[in-house]
Parts: structure tokens; sequence; C-alpha cells
């Protein structure tokens, strides 16, 4: 076994249950974690230095289940979460120590969270190098001189040749991911798709923070030069990653934060930006990290003999990802903290091509929106999922919530009314027409509004109220199309414009019942009204 930053590494493995182990690799670098990927056939080095992995779809997250113990039967909800016992836990994770017998596996010692005392050491445990890889660029390393006393609190068994048995492990197919937040364990086999590990994380933190009052929080965040920090919250493909790499602003993270006393923190030490058409023109800060040592691509299109990469490729799925330590983007926080945020955006990938790009959200219509989680799941974040589908993910991030949305959007909304925060929805979406008709909100229009409502210029403008959603719309913004900020106007087919804002003010009142025991009657009159003909 290989010692490197741990005084004794077979101790932590045994302590585990992990005996017999053919090779244990303790908290490797890129370098060596590139030579053991190359070496077992795992992946290919792209023309430019980046480690191109192959394919590997995404989350399965009908396969994500959690213990139903004395901790969770009154915490986790579970009209949403998938329960899985104790005993069958237990059975599972048995097997799985026993398949990892004779069999080398990697271990890296990171941290889930930049704030000071709200973090977590996580413990991972890998079958595959690139995997290793792949978490020590998503979460935070800690310093050599850290890593003598490390104690995990959370750890990681991830093992993607092991196949599930339903019946034996009480679970749904060959793929599992189960999670067990009273010992701090995290079982995952049957699938090579590497965001379950960091997403397993964002579940552990958005089950212990909110009853210290911390707000977990699906969001990408960056801050401005005066200290004007703002959060992005979006399900995968909205744009968080995008719209928070601002060259004018400094980033904190791209996808996870958590908001409490002094302010914003970023859970993770990197970025996990899909890169399916990705250009240098239109992104050009991510772009550059697909050109670096140390970077892994999932999924994309590469050459086998020249070994440039395609960004325009999506053969093996939509879903092509970089995974990129923070520092690779030059203007990425070096704490990743900042104060209290003075703007929040939500981000909606509204299919049905009926939201304006940008609208003004009172506290009470945030609240509903926060909870609504509207938006349309994009083509390959999912398995199953080809094109954009119509969607509610609660907290804009379902998936990844084990405690009732209320929970969260109750502190939510008393952080926004404390610290006295600007809210904003934004559709990255369609505009002239619904999915198949329309066309994507052009990034130009969408990076322009943003700069005007972070630097406050939007709010000195004037607004209408939109009749559909009832939230207040810019009239006119300098630089952006006219029609576009007046949706009904970028329609051709008028009478079809107005079928599918009712048909979506419908979703929305369907889905909402779920929380109307939930919330006061000033955030169940924000939702939206019947439309005005």
């Amino acid at each position: 076994m290989t010692e490197n930053g741990i005084r004794n590494p077979a101790h932590g493995a045994e302590q585990f249950g992990l005996k017999w182990l053919a090779g244990l690799y303790w908290n490797y670098g890129a370098p060596a974690l590139y030579e053991e990927a190359l070496r077992r056939g795992e992946a290919l080095v792209s023309a430019d230095g980046a480690l191109e992995t192959g394919v590997h779809t995404g989350r399965s997250p009908q396969d994500k289940f959690v213990v139903r113990d004395a901790l969770t039967e009154n915490t986790v909800w579970w009209d949403n979460n998938k329960a899985i016992s104790k005993a069958h836990f237990d059975t599972l994770y048995a097997d799985m120590l026993a398949h990892a017998s004779g069999r080398e596996l990697f271990a890296q010692d990171l941290q889930g969270g930049a704030d000071l005392t709200e973090n977590v050491a996580v413990r991972v445990f890998t079958e595959k190098a690139w995997h290793s890889l792949f978490i020590r660029n998503l979460l935070i390393r800690p310093e050599a001189a850290e890593l003598k006393t490390f104690v995990p609190k959370l750890t990681i068994l991830d093992l993607p040749s092991f196949k599930a048995n339903p019946d034996r492990h009480g679970c749904r197919t060959e793929t599992v991911i189960a999670c067990d937040f009273t010992r701090g364990i995290v079982l995952i086999g049957g699938t090579s798709y590497a965001g379950e590990m960091k997403k397993s994380v964002f579940s552990y933190l958005n089950f212990t923070l909110p009853p210290k009052g911390v707000m977990p929080m699906h969001c990408s965040a960056n801050v401005g030069p005066d200290g004007d920090a703002a959060v992005f919250f979006g399900l995968s493909g909205t744009g968080k990653t995008t719209l928070s790499a601002d060259p004018a602003r400094t980033l904190i993270g791209d996808d996870e934060h958590g908001w409490g006393p002094d302010g914003i923190f970023n859970f993770e030490g990197g970025c996990y930006a899909k890169t399916i058409k990705l250009s240098a023109e239109a992104e050009p800060e991510i772009f550059a990290t697909t050109k670096r040592f140390g970077t892994v691509l999932e999924n994309v299109g590469i050459d086998p003999v020249s070994r440039q990469i395609d960004f325009n490729d999506a053969s093996k799925t939509e879903n092509t990802r970089a995974a990129y330590p923070l520092h690779f983007i030059p203007n990425a926080s070096e704490t990743g903290r900042a104060g209290h945020p003075k703007t929040i955006v939500m981000l909606t990938a509204d299919a049905f091509g009926v939201m304006p790009p940008i609208a003004k959200l009172t506290p009470e219509q945030a609240m509903y929106h926060f909870l609504s989680g509207y938006t349309a799941k994009v083509a390959g974040t999912e398995k199953g999922v080809t094109e954009p589908q119509a969607t509610f993910s609660t907290c804009f991030g379902s998936p990844f919530m084990p405690r009732h949305p209320a929970e969260y959007g109750n502190l939510l909304r008393s952080l926004i009314a404390e610290h006295g925060v600007s809210c904003w929805l934004v559709n990255t979406g369609w505009t002239g027409g619904a999915y198949g008709t329309g066309r994507r909100m052009p990034i130009k229009a969408t990076r322009t509004l943003l700069t005007a409502a972070l630097n406050g210029s939007l709010d000195q403008g004037r607004f209408y109220t939109d009749r559909t959603f009832g939230f207040q719309v810019p009239t006119d913004v300098a630089g952006v199309e006219p029609h576009i900020l007046h949706p009904r106007k970028t329609w051709q087919d008028k009478a079809g414009y107005d079928a599918q804002a009712a048909k979506l003010v419908g979703m929305f009142l369907k889905n909402f019942e779920m929380f109307e025991t939930h919330v006061d009657a000033a955030v169940t009159a924000a939702a939206p009204g019947t439309m005005v003909a």
C-alpha cells in the first residue's frame, strides 16, 4: 500500500472495512493519477493535455436511496427521497467491501465546504484512477499538514464494477447510490458517472446544515470588486457555470454553496462545466480549462489519432463535461468565501418559450419560484432525457434535497429579508416559440441583462407588469433587442403563445398545491394568475 500524506493509510482503510486490497494509492495528485488511468486503459490524453475518459452518460436520480432510521424518519422528505432499510444497506455495504477485496483502490482525503467551521471532512475510495482525479478536482484539497490528523466525517465508496441485486439490496436496478446520514457513509455501485460522488457530498450537507441555520444552495456565485456578491440558482444546463464565469467579477464557485452567519461559501474546490458546443468566443474562461493538464473531460468527442477534441460532437451524450480545479479560472476566489449576497438570480430554461429573459421578483415571488423550481431538464443531464422536458425541481435541486423544501424556502426567505437582497428570475431557455420552434435565448442578451441587474442600473429603468406571471419586466434595455423583453411579441402565432402561457400557469398552480399548507398566504398569492386575453 502506498502512503502519501497520511501516517497509516492501511489503518484508515481497515477502519472502514476494506481488507485484503491488492493496492491502495492514497492522495495521489494529477501526474500519478494520469499514469495510473493510462496504465489501466481508463482514459486518453487529449492533444492539449486534458484527460478524456469515455462514455459516462448522466446521473441516475431514481437509483438514489437514503437509510430510513431514527435520525431520518421524521427529518427526511420521503415523498421525494427513496428509502432503504438499514438491513439492506448493511448487506450492500458488506457485499461491496467483499467485492473490493483483491482489487487496487484509490483514496482521497478532501473537504466539503470552504467555511472555517461549517465543513465536512470527506474520504473517497474509488475503483478508477480517473474518478480519484475527478473528486480531487471537485472538492477542496486540504494542506499537507492537515492530512496528518485527518479524520473523515463522511466516507464514499465508489465501485462501478459492482452490480447491485434489487432483491438482495432493496434497490431498483444494478445501479445504486445509497446514503447513510447517521454513519456518514455513501455507497455507489453500477455506474461510472463521477458526478454521483460530488452530488452525494452536496446531499449530505443539505441534510446537516439547515438545523444550524446555514442555507445550502444549488447555485453558482461570484463577487464584484466592491464586495457585491451574487448567487445564481439553477439546475444543470441552465447556465450557472457559464453566467458566473464573468471576467469582471471574482468566481466563488459554480454549483454548490452555503449561506451562513458570515456570508456565502463554496462547498467545492473545482468546477463541473457542461461543454457541449463550447467555444472560445462564447465562454473563453471555461474553454481555456479544457486545454490544461489536470482537467478531466467526460463524454466529449475525441479523434483517436490526433487526439483533438470536438465539443460539437454529441454522439455519446449531450452531457459532455469538464471537471477542473477552481484555480484554473483566472479570476477565481482563493478563499471560496464572500459576504452576504446583494443579488439572487434564479435561472430557468423555459421550454414553453413564454417567460421573459429577466424579471424582478418581490420576496414572496422569490420564495414561490424557489419552491417551484420551474425549468427544463436539459438533454443528457439524466439518463433517458434526450430533449428538454418541462419540470418542477423544488429549490432548483430536488434530487439533492433530503429535507422538506419548505425548510429551505423559509430559511432563504428569512435571509433575503434580513440582508435586503434583490431577486431576479432569468430565462435562459427559449424565445419566439416553444422548444422545437423557437430559438434559445441569446447568451449575449442574458449577459447584458445580468450585468445591468448586478450593477444596479436595471433598477433605474422602466418596468411593466407581465400579464401572465405578475412580476416586473424591464420595458427596454440598451444593447438588448426590444422584442425579447416582451415574449408574446416574439411569437408569430399569438394564439399559440396564449395557449402555451395558460398551460404553464396551470402547471405552476398544480405543482404548488403541495406547498400551500407550508407557506403563508402572501407567498401563495404570488402565484401566476389567469392570463388576460
